[in-house]
């Protein structure tokens, strides 16, 4: 793994150097070139920098870094937290854009065997492909949540590029995607092609006024999920004195952070990525925002509590909800208050949800269920399940 990092850069170790005591940056292990890669050994959190941006629609070869982002994140203080966090520096750009791909493959390989959280800031928003191709050996399927304005599906037959990766991940062996779900899209963003694609494939789709209304609801998503995205374009452009690809309509800045934070604290969430970062070098309010992004990310990690070991029938309540020919059973967490709906098992059918019997959901889908409706997701898990 180590063969592919580059140390972080002078500028933003000046920086480090000249903050307060107890700061993140005081507090972080840091690659540098002095020192080398430092010992993993117990780490939580891996930052890593992915300088690559060739796939992206608005290429135009100009070279950019993460020091705007290093400085704006060293220069907080973090919480009470238990964390070890490590910035392990950059993936500089390879030789060609497959090289990119393998570096950052398997780093991510690497620092998930180690049970290490990768938090990748990344230039265009393919690299998630490559990050996904990561748990190609952890033998069971992935899930990924987008929160982005647009699906990314594309068109599967063409070349990659950042809005066309989810595409690929349907179609390219082998198939570990078991369910992708997009937080925050804008529908004049997406053809009503990919909105129908999404529908037929049972993908879950949720619209910003949705979620902007109530983030809560997205909280059950994230839980769910192992990999998470972020496209900083995802985010209103105001938010971030930023002019690169100008966003009238987006996520605000409290709202990207609860985001943030309901994906540390999912314990399932092993990888977690902020895309689109290119711009953020000449705007110190964009900069500071992923820097707060990042900041409620391990915030949550380090909140994350054991809930979901449901194999302990008293750590949680259990109800029956009859509706139309099905019992729906919800099961409460007496630790959390955090719900779960439990999916049926088709013992006769080649079963893909072996691992996933139980849905995070909301105490509003056990009131929907009471008055008789059963939750979309609950379906569409099940059609998923049986194809």
């Amino acid at each position: 793994m180590t063969e592919f990092l580059s140390p972080v850069s002078n500028v933003a170790l000046a920086h480090r150097e000249i903050q307060p005591d107890h700061t993140l940056g005081k507090k972080l292990l840091v690659h540098t070139a002095q020192q080398g890669v430092p010992d993993t050994t117990g780490c939580d959190i891996a930052i890593i920098g992915v300088a690559e941006n060739r796939r992206s629609q608005d290429y135009i070869g100009k070279p950019f870094d993460f020091d705007a982002i290093r400085k704006a994140l060293y220069s907080l203080y973090p919480g009470s937290w238990h964390l070890k966090i490590v910035d392990l520096g950059d993936i500089e750009p390879g030789e060609t854009i497959e090289d990119t791909y393998f570096a950052l493959t398997s780093v991510v390989a690497s620092l998930y065997e180690a049970k290490i959280i990768p938090l990748i800031l990344g230039g265009s928003q393919d690299l998630v492909y490559a990050s996904y191709r990561g748990y190609d050996k952890r033998g069971s399927m992935v899930n990924l949540v987008n929160i982005d304005a647009k699906f990314d599906l594309g068109d599967a037959d063409l070349p990659m590029t950042n809005t066309s990766y989810i595409g690929k991940m349907v179609v390219n062996k082998p198939y570990n995607l078991f369910n992708y779900s997009n937080i925050g899209y804008q529908t004049y963003f997406n053809s009503a092609d990919e909105i129908n694609l999404m529908d037929r494939l049972y993908f879950d789709a949720h619209r910003l006024g949705a979620i902007a209304a109530d983030v809560t609801i997205a909280e059950p998503i994230l839980r769910d999920a192992d990999i998470v995205a972020l496209d900083i374009g995802s985010i209103k452009s105001s938010e971030l004195s930023h002019n690169s690809g100008f966003m009238p309509n987006g996520f605000d800045g409290r709202e990207i952070c609860a985001l943030s934070r309901y994906a540390g604290i999912s314990n399932r969430v092993s990888s977690f990525g902020i895309y689109e970062l290119a711009g953020c070098k000449e705007h110190e309010g964009a900069a500071m925002m992923v820097a707060q992004i990042v900041w409620y990310f391990a915030e949550g990690v380090n909140y994350r509590i054991a809930d979901d070991d449901f194999s302990q029938e008293e750590h949680y309540v259990t109800y029956q909800v009859p509706v139309d020919e099905e019992v729906l059973i919800f099961k409460k967490s007496k630790k959390t208050g955090r719900w779960w709906l439990e999916l049926p098992f088709i013992s006769d059918l080649d079963n893909k949800l072996k691992r996933h019997t139980l849905l995070p959901c909301t105490y509003r889908d056990y009131e929907d269920a009471c008055n008789q409706n059963i939750p979309d997701r609950w379906y569409n898990a099940r059609r998923k399940n049986e194809l």
